[in-house]
């Protein structure tokens, strides 16, 4: 594609004449790139079993994960808290009430924040960061226990006295009111810790809450490696649940698909954040025009279907989210209606016209806007509803659009771009269908992928090809 404007020229711009220019001429420029009459996706890749791809066992798992880890604390943390300006960073939780950022903090392996569990992220002057633990039961490297006991008293103690000792000028604490990942800190513990630190050094503490977004959302080159395994499984599973192997048209029932996904999960020992969910689309069942979500058919699948699913697993730590569609071939069909192909070539269209949009600074309602914007211009009915993705299948970070929201979402939509941040790049289109009458039908995609600053690049490809299940 020829572009007439540089991602980093319109960057400058929008540095230098403000956001709402900036968002007219992307939009102009996306346009420009999507003139072009012949269409064809790139980064297709067809995935048919979970199969292809190895998956370690538990043990086997550690020793990645924690290297992972270690990689993290010593390259990405000192930086994030400089950049932050935080000092000092406490994560303070116990057991059956772990702050959502604890597990990704910790090595494994890890069940619990056992009794109560402190963490110390100390930045020194040469810009490192020490990481201390005070806590009854040392968790061992990446940390140094600067204390450990059975008393708690004595721990909020130590807590205290390690902290006056430190002095540092700011203090970030997980408090915050738009960012659940963000908001670990219970009150409970807030309010002991505001009675053992003098007054002076209460007056230091402020939320963490930039820290603990830029920490989450953020991705290492190891982190990638593994995320892109883990959603190939995700993509396998999901063609092994759309063939002849599980369905039988007339019998199988959306239910049954469901939790063939969800047991061929668990057999591979990948722990799932939702139950996966299976509905189907079938013609003379009217898609509305005003309706969220048209694949909402449950019970038993029949030829002539348009199946859908919606999975989520964990593995190495990184969490996928993705959503793809089969057609149930009728008995005197051997390809997929071309109506049916039409529509999902424009819902790859639309995957494009929200990743172009994606440059580095640009905030998630922006590069909504612009997208929003150039599919009217084309016509094409779509619904944009993207998200951040990684250590948990709803990440923190820039919100594009919500399906119940297709205007400006305030405070996570204000949150701008960063490279090496990973997302799901969910919506859906919606068009006519010739070969059903002109009914509609609605293309619902969701492919994990992430951004290194300049393009968007699928983590284990895209759904570009129909799953046909004969």
């Amino acid at each position: 594609m020829k572009y007439k404007l540089s991602k980093k020229t319109r960057l400058a711009l929008a540095l230098l004449l403000g956001s709402s220019l900036f968002t007219a001429t992307a939009c102009a420029a996306t346009s420009q790139a999507f003139n072009e009459s012949e269409y064809t996706p790139t980064q297709g890749r067809v995935i048919n079993s979970a199969n292809e791809f190895a998956v370690l066992p538990h043990r086997d798992r550690i020793a990645p994960e924690n290297a992972m880890l270690s990689e993290r604390l010593d390259t990405l943390l000192p930086e994030l808290m400089e950049s932050a300006n935080i000092d000092m960073w406490l994560v303070i939780n116990r057991e059956y009430a772990e702050d959502p950022v604890y597990f990704s903090l910790v090595p494994q392996p890890t069940f619990a924040a056992r009794r109560t569990t402190m963490l110390v992220f100390n930045k020194l002057a040469d810009g490192s960061v020490e990481r201390l633990s005070v806590n009854t039961y040392p968790l061992g490297g990446p940390y140094e226990s600067a204390w450990s006991g059975g008393d708690l008293d004595e721990q909020w103690a130590a807590l205290a006295e390690l902290i006056v000792a430190k002095n540092p000028d700011r203090i970030g604490i997980n408090v915050s009111k738009h960012w659940p990942e963000a908001d670990g800190l219970t009150q409970g513990m807030h309010d002991r810790l505001t009675e053992v630190l003098p007054s002076a050094l209460q007056n230091r503490l402020v939320p963490a809450e930039d820290l603990v977004v830029r920490w989450l959302e953020t991705r290492s080159e190891a982190e990638l490696d593994a995320f892109a395994h883990a959603v190939a499984l995700a993509r396998g599973v999901i063609a092994e649940a759309f063939s002849s192997a599980v369905v039988t048209p007339g019998a199988t029932t959306t239910d049954d698909v469901a939790w063939y996904i969800r047991q061929r999960f668990e057999d591979l020992s990948l722990p799932i954040w939702f139950m996966p969910y299976v509905t189907f689309q079938r013609e003379g069942i009217e898609c509305a025009p005003e309706a969220p979500f048209c694949s909402s058919g449950t019970g038993v699948i029949q030829r002539g279907d348009v199946v859908h699913t919606d999975v989520g697993i964990c593995y190495l730590k990184m969490c996928t989210d993705t959503q793809e569609m089969a057609y149930v071939l009728k008995r005197d069909e051997d390809d997929v209606p071309q109506g049916l192909k039409d529509a999902l070539l424009t819902g790859n269209r639309w995957q494009d016209m929200l990743t172009y949009n994606f440059v580095t600074g640009r905030t998630g309602n922006e590069i909504l806007a612009a997208t929003r914007a150039e599919s009217e211009r084309q016509g094409i009915v779509s619904s944009t509803y993207t998200h951040p993705i990684g250590f948990f299948g709803h990440a923190p970070g820039p919100t594009i659009g919500m399906w119940d929201n297709q205007g400006e979402t305030a405070v996570n939509g204000d949150w701008p771009l960063y490279p090496n941040t990973a997302y799901a790049i969910e919506g859906n289109i919606k068009q006519a269908v010739p070969e059903w009458g002109g009914q509609t039908i609605q293309i619902m995609l969701e492919q994990s992928a992430y951004f290194d600053g300049e393009r968007v690049i699928y983590l284990a490809g895209r759904k570009t090809q129909w799953h046909l299940i004969r």
